[in-house]
C-alpha cells in the first residue's frame, strides 16, 4: 500500500498572528478533555488563567534538567531567585514534570519518537485550551555530532530519517501518513544570530537525522547487537555528512512534524557530546558534560530574553 502524504500546513509570516490548529473535529465535542500525563483537565483546572499567558514552551529529555532551565530562566528574566524550588505543575503524575516562570513552560519529554509524541499531544492541546497565540516551541537537548567539534550546538534546518528523508512516518489505521519535517528557517537564523552575540562556543545550521534508538540506528559498534562492519559504520556516518546531516538524535522528527501541522512556530536546538567520525562512546568527564549541556539552555534563555525585551 502507498503511503499518503499530507499537505503540509501553511506557516504564517512573521506578522501574521500566529494561533494553533488543531487538526481534530472530535475535540469540540467533548465535554471534558483529561490530559492524562499531565494529571490535568479541562474541569478541574482553569487553563487559561493557568497557561494563558505562555509565549515560549522549552522541552527536553531529562525532568532534572528542565527543572534547571526553569530555575535558570528565572534568572534571566529577573522573574524571582534562580536557586529557589518551583513546583512541578505535574507532580500528580511520574511521566512528564512542567514548570511554568512567568510567560515560559519548562517540560520534560521523556527519550525517543513515542514518549515526545504523547507529550506533545497533550501539550498543544493544553496551549490551545488555554487560548494561547504567538507561541514558539524549542526542543533543547543532547546528540552526537557528525563531524564538529564535541560541545558545538546544532541548530535544525530539518530532520531527516535514517535514509537522510526530511520526512516522518507516521501509523495511522494501518496505513503509513508522510508529514513533513522542515523546521522554521526565520527563527534558526534568529537563533543563529544570537548565539554569535553570545560568541561563548561553536554554532551550526544543519540537518538533523532522527532515529529509533541509541545503538544500531545510530551506527554504533557497542551495543548488545551490532551486524555490521567499522568500515561499513564509517561509510554511513560520512554519506550523512556529506549530504548535510550534523548531528544525530531521537526526538526531531516527530517534533517538527506535529509542530507544523498545529502551525506551531519551532526549532531543535542541540548540543553535540560526541564527534562520531570519532567514536561511540561519551567519555568527556562529567563536568565537561554538564557545561555542554548549559549551551543550549544559555542560548534560548538568551533569545527569550531578547524577544521579551521588544515587547
Amino acid at each position: 500500500m502507498a503511503p499518503v502524504k499530507e499537505i503540509e500546513s501553511q506557516q504564517p509570516t512573521s506578522l501574521e498572528r500566529r494561533t494553533l490548529q488543531l487538526s481534530n473535529p472530535h475535540l469540540e465535542h467533548m465535554k471534558e478533555d483529561i490530559l492524562y500525563h499531565f494529571d490535568l483537565g479541562t474541569n478541574t483546572h482553569d487553563f487559561p488563567a493557568l497557561f494563558g499567558d505562555v509565549k515560549f514552551v522549552c522541552v527536553g529529555g531529562s525532568p532534572s534538567r528542565m527543572k534547571a532551565f526553569a530555575q535558570y530562566i528565572t534568572g534571566e528574566l529577573n522573574i524571582g531567585d534562580p536557586k529557589a524550588d518551583i513546583p512541578n505543575i505535574c507532580a500528580g503524575t511520574d511521566r512528564y514534570a512542567m514548570y511554568k516562570v512567568g510567560p515560559v513552560l519548562s517540560i520534560s519529554h521523556g527519550m525517543g519518537i513515542p514518549s515526545i509524541s504523547i507529550m506533545l499531544h497533550e501539550l498543544i492541546k493544553l496551549l490551545y485550551h488555554s487560548k494561547c497565540s504567538d507561541v514558539t516551541i524549542i526542543r533543547i537537548g543532547t546528540s552526537g555530532g557528525i563531524g564538529i567539534e564535541p560541545g558545538s550546538v546544532v541548530i535544525t534546518s530539518q530532520s531527516v530519517n535514517p535514509c537522510f528523508e526530511p520526512q516522518f512516518e507516521q501509523i495511522v489505521l494501518g496505513k503509513t501518513v508522510i508529514r513533513d519535517t522542515q523546521l522554521d528557517a526565520e527563527l534558526a537564523q534568529e537563533l543563529a544570530q544570537r548565539s554569535q552575540e553570545i560568541n561563548e562556543f561553536n554554532t551550526v545550521i544543519g540537518s538533523t537525522m532522527c532515529t529509533l534508538d541509541f545503538y544500531e540506528g545510530q551506527a554504533r559498534l557497542d551495543g548488545a547487537i551490532c551486524t555490521y562492519t567499522e568500515e561499513e559504520k564509517m561509510q554511513y556516518l560520512k554519506a550523512a555528512f556529506e549530504a548535510g546531516i550534523r548531528n544525530i538524535e531521537m526526538e526531531s522528527s516527530v517534533f517538527a512534524a506535529m509542530c507544523n501541522i498545529c502551525g506551531l512556530r519551532a526549532a531543535v536546538v542541540c548540543v553535540t557530546l560526541l564527534n562520531r567520525l570519532e567514536g561511540d562512546q561519551i567519555s568527556s568527564s562529567h563536568d565537561v558534560l554538564v557545561e555542554y549541556q548549559q549551551r543550549p539552555q544559555k542560548l534560548v534563555g538568551y533569545f527569550i530574553k531578547k524577544c521579551l525585551s521588544k515587547v
